[in-house]
């Protein structure tokens, strides 16, 4: 739940709704942490008092397919009936009972299509892929969105080096010395015909921060493949790769495997606090004092995949951004929270890190990562909206 929204009861609400959302993905219905975040805002005006509001506030926010509307009826049924009861309007307490008759509802949704003229359509399964949220992808969905992913080009934002490579025409580098006397010993070493020099130029670093924490875990998965894709990218440079959770992990080894899933498993293994907690600001401290310092992220495109829900002191979060932002080119922010309806950066840590991102953008969908992919190489000037 963001903050700023008001407590729908005295029943810690919070954890309900994600015990419940958890309750969701175990019977096999996708439930991206965008609708877990729209619910709790619809309890916070709803409230816990009448279960049909609820019922119709989470059936109208978590679920996107018609078929786990039974799904979604009996885990509501028997997780609500568990877990506390409802007040009554004159503060009596009362069992949680259902006047929606959910055969009736599944009764609705298969009823036959009326009839008329049928109208055939051709479709791409890719495109509708590319738009849709990588939190609520079936198994068969995700498939071939890992493979989408798997197949961008990361291409990282080239930078002039001191080093200098001839160059047949003049384009304001340094004179060629050596070139020039070769070609003017046929004239006695008057230089008729001089030689130039062009600076080289190379990819700059990237460095990738991913936060992999329980609130990120809808979207981690994609998020890593998208590192990956830009470490197999020849025309990246040198990348780094680093988890964040409740400590920081270098995966940068175990992601330089060419097989996807073989890198993929090799970083899931290396890192022990998959799904937990958050502390992005004790995470960003320790990054810096033993990377940053080594020059790691000096003059690098630092990109931090993150919801922005952190544990800690948002004015250590704040300290550490702006060191980061001293000694990178740019810091890009991804927050998959981005794409959602009216959302705002209220979070702690996200509104602390917030002044000193460069690009602030989604990732929450195959597009937005391939934009992304587009705006890591493109060099775009500073651009922060919430």
């Amino acid at each position: 739940m963001t903050e700023g929204t008001r407590d729908p009861g005295d029943a810690q609400p919070q954890r309900i709704v994600v015990a419940f959302a958890q309750r969701l993905r175990a019977n096999g219905v996708a439930v991206p942490i965008t609708s877990v975040v729209t619910f709790a805002s619809a309890l916070g005006l709803v409230g816990l008092d009448d279960p049909d509001r609820v019922y119709w506030a989470g059936r109208a926010t978590l679920i996107c397919r018609p078929e786990d509307v039974g799904t979604y009826n009996r885990v509501f049924t028997s997780f609500w009936a568990d877990v506390t009861t409802f007040a009554g309007a004159e503060g009596r307490e009362r069992p949680l009972t259902l006047a929606v008759d959910t055969e009736d509802v599944d009764a609705e949704l298969e009823g036959e299509p009326g009839g008329g003229d049928v109208l055939a359509v051709r479709w791409s399964p890719a495109e509708v892929l590319s738009t849709r949220d990588l939190g609520s992808l079936t198994a068969d969905e995700w498939a071939e969105a890992k493979a989408l992913i798997s197949a961008l080009r990361v291409s990282a934002q080239l930078q002039r080096s001191r080093r200098t490579r001839p160059t047949r025409r003049r384009s304001g580098g340094p004179p060629d010395l050596r070139g020039t006397f070769r070609r003017n010993v046929r004239y006695g070493g008057i230089p008729l015909n001089r030689a130039w020099r062009e600076p080289v130029e190379r990819p700059r670093r990237m460095v990738f921060l991913l936060d992999v924490s329980g609130s990120m875990e809808p979207y981690s998965r994609a998020l890593v493949r998208f590192a990956h894709a830009a470490v197999a990218s020849r025309r990246s440079g040198r990348v780094e790769v680093f988890t964040l959770g409740t400590r920081l992990t270098r995966v940068t080894r175990e992601m330089g495997r060419r097989d996807p899933e073989a890198a993929l498993a090799a970083a899931a293994a290396a890192v022990h606090d998959w799904s937990g907690g958050t502390r992005l600001g004790s995470g960003l401290g320790e990054f810096n004092e033993t990377w940053g310092v080594r020059g790691t992220a000096r003059g690098a495109v630092v990109v931090i995949c993150s919801d922005g829900w952190d544990r800690g002191d948002p004015d250590v979060m704040a300290a550490q951004m702006a060191r980061l932002s001293l000694v990178a080119h740019r810091v890009i922010w991804v927050n998959p929270l981005k794409a959602s309806p009216g959302y705002a950066p209220l979070a702690r840590g996200m509104a602390a890190a917030l002044p000193y991102v460069d690009l602030f953008v989604e990732g929450h969908s195959v597009s937005s990562l391939e934009g992304l992919a587009a705006r890591i190489a493109g060099g775009r000037p500073k651009e922060v909206t919430a």
